[in-house]
C-alpha cells in the first residue's frame, strides 16, 4: 500500500532499463513450478497494474502491444508524474493542505505495461454493444439514494469489491491478493475486503441455481499448467456492466451470467491472467479481459472498510434529517 507506492517510484526506473533483459530470461523459463503433489503452483503474493486502460483509445486502435520503446517512454513518464505528485503533495503537506480524498501516499496503481487495453476480445479492444436492457442501466446512471442502505454500491457498504467479475480488475489501490493451494482446491484471498474466493478441483454437485452469492459458484480444472475457473450463481444484484462502479445495489446481472476464467502461471514471477464474461442481460455477446499478475515478496495487509460503518449511517442519518426539515417547512 503505502511504502510500495513509493518503491515503485524509486524502482520504475530500474524497471526500464532492465525490462528487455528480464524478457529474455522469461522467454527461457522452463515449465511452470508444481507443488509436491505435481500441480502447477500458483501459490504467493500478486498483484496487477490498474494502469493499463480496460478499453482500447482511439490511437492505438489495431495494436494490441505496444513496442518496448514505446513501453518504456510510458513507464518513464508514469514515474516522472508520480515524483511530481509526490513532490506537490509534500509542499502542500508543510504549508498546510486541506481535506480531499486519498493522496498519493495510499494509491498503487501499478506500473505500466505493454498493452493497450486489458479487454482483448472483441479484437477491437472496446466493449460490444449492450442489450436494451443494459441500455437502460447504462442510461440511468448513477442511481444511487439514501432511503435504505441498500440504494448504496455494494462495495461502498463493504460488502464486495464488486462481486464477480468486478474483484478481479485492478483499480488505483489494493490490487493485490494472495493464492493457497491444497491437494483438491484454490483458495484466492483478496487484500481488499478481504474476500476469499474457495475453488473446488474435485466433482463436486452441482449448487441450485436458486443460491446466488456476490463472487458465485467457482468449479475449477486443471487444462496443462492453467487452472480453468467456471463460475455461475453469481447474485443478482451484481453487475458486470462497465464501468460498475456507478450502480447501486439493486441493478444487477440478473442469474444468467457466467464466467470462465484462466490462471496461467508462465514463469517464476508472472501469472496470465483471463477471463471471459458472459452477460446476457446486459450484452449482445461475450468479452474477454486479459492482463498480467506480477510477485510481489510483500504480505498482503489489513483492510479496513469503515464506510459501510461510518459514511452509510451518517448518509442515512442526514438524509431522514434533511426530509424532516422540509416537512417542517425548514
Amino acid at each position: 500500500m503505502n511504502y510500495r507506492y513509493v518503491a515503485l517510484v524509486f524502482t520504475v526506473v530500474a524497471v526500464v532499463v532492465l525490462t528487455p533483459v528480464f524478457a529474455g530470461a522469461q522467454s527461457e523459463t522452463a515449465t511452470a513450478p508444481r507443488t509436491p503433489w505435481g500441480e502447477p503452483d500458483l501459490q504467493g503474493v500478486w498483484h496487477s497494474s490498474g494502469v493499463t486502460p480496460m478499453e482500447r483509445p482511439d490511437e492505438h486502435q489495431g495494436r494490441a502491444r505496444l513496442t518496448d520503446e514505446e513501453t518504456a517512454l510510458l513507464r518513464g513518464e508514469a514515474a516522472a508524474r508520480a515524483q511530481e505528485v509526490l513532490l506537490a503533495e509534500a509542499r502542500r503537506t508543510v504549508t498546510g493542505g486541506s481535506v480531499a480524498s486519498y493522496n498519493s501516499f495510499w494509491n498503487e496503481r501499478g506500473t505500466p505495461t505493454d498493452r493497450t487495453s486489458m479487454l482483448v476480445d472483441p479484437p477491437d479492444g472496446r466493449f460490444p454493444p449492450l442489450t436494451p436492457v443494459g441500455e437502460i442501466a447504462r442510461s440511468n446512471g448513477d442511481t444511487r439514494g439514501d432511503d435504505s442502505w441498500e440504494d448504496r454500491h455494494i462495495w461502498e457498504r463493504c460488502v464486495t469489491r464488486g462481486g464477480m467479475p468486478n474483484a478481479m480488475f485492478p483499480r488505483g489501490y489494493n490490487n493485490n491478493f494472495q493464492v493457497f493451494q491444497a491437494p483438491g482446491y484454490v483458495a484466492i484471498v483478496h487484500e481488499q475486503i478481504h474476500e476469499t474466493r474457495i475453488i473446488p478441483l474435485n466433482d463436486l454437485s452441482a449448487v441450485s441455481e436458486n443460491i446466488g452469492q456476490w463472487n458465485g459458484v467457482a468449479r475449477g480444472r486443471w487444462d496443462g499448467d492453467s487452472l480453468v475457473v467456471t463460475t455461475t450463481n453469481v447474485h443478482n444484484k451484481v453487475s458486470s456492466l462497465q464501468p460498475w462502479s456507478i450502480f447501486n445495489s439493486a441493478s444487477g446481472s440478473g442469474e444468467g451470467m457466467r464466467l470462465v476464467e484462466r490462471f496461467t502461471r508462465v514463469d517464476e514471477e508472472t501469472i496470465e491472467y483471463e477471463i471471459e464474461v458472459s452477460d446476457p442481460q446486459m450484452y449482445t455477446s461475450s468479452w474477454t479481459v486479459a492482463y498480467p499478475f506480477a510477485r510481489m515478496d510483500q504480505p498482503i495487509f489489513e483492510y479496513a472498510c469503515h464506510e459501510g460503518n461510518y459514511a452509510v449511517p451518517n448518509m442515512l442519518a442526514g438524509a431522514r434529517k434533511a426530509e424532516l426539515a422540509e416537512r417542517s417547512g425548514r
